[in-house]
């Protein structure tokens, strides 16, 4: 029997399955769960909030057009990664900062660390992150001068303070401080509130994996108890270290950033634990009282390693291995 088929068949390169899921999607939803700590930064900071923050999405806006035109490439400045990259420049940055601060910050952030590596996508570390390492190793006065809200309850960050004093011994109305954001600090990451409302947002939204913001706090919580600022193993203050400085916003919007970080399960969880040992390492015994950022950017240098040799087993390699066996006996 002879079988003739007249029908052509065109069978395209994958992928195959088509959704609606975008990057501007995407880039919406952060831009939505980031807006809760944004409100607050206004609640606590005022007008101040929205200059700095307008001033360092526009710079970073303007940065990413004029480079992509000179260097006659695509416009890309729809998707929103610019904005959410001024964003985040802002919230790491003291209220009360000099207007062309968020200038540098942005240019910066988007030229040397995005643009000059290939765009979204192809850098290696986190640009609003690098940004803040060059903000603080370039202009430390202006990175550190911190000014409150007129119902700040300290002269100093907690983390400073703790810095000073390990023994210094929170009361409640410090934890009810870092809850909703009556403290001094970088203008985003004051309120862990805001920030969990955020990160569960992402979470509800399959933006982000939870492996990497539960394993860089869970970590950060464990050899917090273990190199106890006081001595080995002690709990006391624990819930505090979680609750200051960038901690929350580095775990659920910095370090889950799709670029840099890791792309499989397990590298996930590689990257979060090793984000919580080293922010412990420098909050405790390096010179700066905080260190989110130099953390998460250190693991971004290593997330080609974890890449390349944590990978899920190949399906059917084990199979295929023993049928060469079988054939050579």
């Amino acid at each position: 029997m002879k079988i003739v088929i007249n029908q052509i068949m065109t069978v395209s390169s994958p992928p195959h399955m088509y959704g609606t899921d975008t990057i501007e999607f995407r880039m919406r939803d952060v831009l939505i769960a980031l807006s809760p700590a944004f409100f607050m930064a206004l609640y606590h900071y005022g007008v101040q909030a929205f200059y700095t923050t307008a001033i360092a999405v526009f710079s970073a806006l303007m940065a990413e057009y004029l480079f992509q035109r000179v260097m006659n490439k695509p416009v890309t400045i729809n998707d929103y990664s610019a904005v959410i990259t001024g964003v985040l420049i802002s919230f790491n940055l003291p209220p009360d900062v000099p207007v062309w601060i968020p200038v540098v910050g942005s240019v910066f952030a988007i030229i040397v660390v995005k643009q000059l590596f290939g765009g979204l996508g192809s850098n290696f570390i986190n640009p609003a992150l690098a940004a803040r390492a060059f903000l603080l190793a370039s202009f430390p006065f202006h990175m550190t001068n911190w000014t409150f809200a007129p119902d700040s309850v300290t002269s100093a960050t907690y983390l400073a303070v703790v810095k000073g004093d390990p023994s210094f011994s929170p009361e409640l109305s410090d934890y009810l401080a870092l809850l909703f954001g009556k403290v001094g600090g970088c203008l985003g990451e004051t309120s862990a509130v805001a920030l969990l409302i955020g990160g569960v947002y992402l979470l509800v939204r399959r933006i982000i994996n939870w492996r990497i913001p539960v394993f860089y706090i869970g970590s950060f919580a464990v050899f917090a108890f273990i190199f106890g600022r006081t001595g080995f193993f002690v709990s006391e203050n624990l819930l505090f270290e979680v609750l200051n400085g960038g901690l929350i916003m580095g775990a659920f919007f910095m370090a889950t950033d799709y670029a840099t970080s890791p792309i499989t399960p397990n590298g996930k969880i590689v990257m979060g634990i090793g984000c919580g040992f080293l922010t412990v390492f420098i909050r405790f015994f390096g010179g700066y009282p905080e260190g989110v950022s130099y953390a998460i950017i250190i693991m971004n240098l290593f997330v080609p390693l974890i890449d390349k040799y944590i990978r899920p087993r190949v399906y059917g390699r084990s199979i295929i291995k023993h049928k060469k066996t079988w054939r050579k006996s």
